[in-house]
């Protein structure tokens, strides 16, 4: 019995396959909190937003593309 072929992971497919849903949640998230932080500086922005994008992107996203796309991400060695 042969075994299949092991798959090496595709960092370009994978940086790719990320971009997808990044952008738009990236905007989204940008369009609910510049209004709300009005008058805040840029590195306060960027604390409220990093901790969201982290969290979205670890527990989210990150999962969904490696389910979804895998064909894609992940080619013969």
């Amino acid at each position: 019995m042969t075994s299949p072929a092991p798959r090496k992971l595709s960092k370009l497919h994978l940086a790719l396959a990320l971009l997808l849903p990044v952008y738009p949640l990236i905007t989204a998230i940008l369009y609910i909190v510049l209004p709300l932080t009005d008058g805040w500086t840029t590195w306060q922005r960027t604390a409220l937003i990093a901790p969201i994008m982290v969290f979205a992107m670890v527990f989210v996203i990150t999962p969904f593309v490696q389910k979804r796309f895998a064909n894609f991400i992940l080619r013969a060695a």
